[in-house]
């Protein structure tokens, strides 16, 4: 196919949807549905087809990530799904705080992590030190 005949195919694809960035739920799905439409062509899908597809996922992408971008988790935070995912209590980290106190001041967010309890909950936990910074 030539490139004219490529991009007066793609002009009729813009002028059918009317792209554009997208700033309701409801536009974010009759997106989301046009692409799985598209999509599903597969190989079949023309030149001006895949063009709609790459900007049809800019605008998802952007959308999504503006409204549904997830919040960075602290230290603790992430201290406690560990916890819960391995099934520990507070007493269970004594190797790692060594007393009582400073699990309990950790978890409380009375305490900060020092540089050798991320070393070892990273070691325990076999995760790398960066998710308790």
């Amino acid at each position: 196919m030539s490139a004219s005949a490529v991009r007066s195919e793609y002009a009729a694809l813009l002028s059918s949807t009317l792209p554009a960035v997208i700033r309701s739920e409801a536009e974010n799905q009759r997106y989301l549905a046009l692409l799985e439409e598209l999509d599903g062509k597969g190989s079949r899908m023309t030149a001006a087809e895949r063009r709609m597809t790459e900007l049809l996922t800019l605008l998802i992408e952007d959308f999504e990530e503006k409204h549904y971008a997830f919040k960075a988790a602290s230290p603790v935070d992430v201290l406690n799904e560990l916890m819960l995912a391995n099934n520990l209590k507070q007493k269970d980290l004594l190797d790692v705080f060594g007393t009582p106190s400073i699990v309990s001041e950790v978890l409380h967010g009375k305490r900060q992590l020092t540089t050798e309890h991320i070393r070892r909950l990273s070691r325990r936990f076999q995760v790398s030190p960066e998710v308790f910074i």
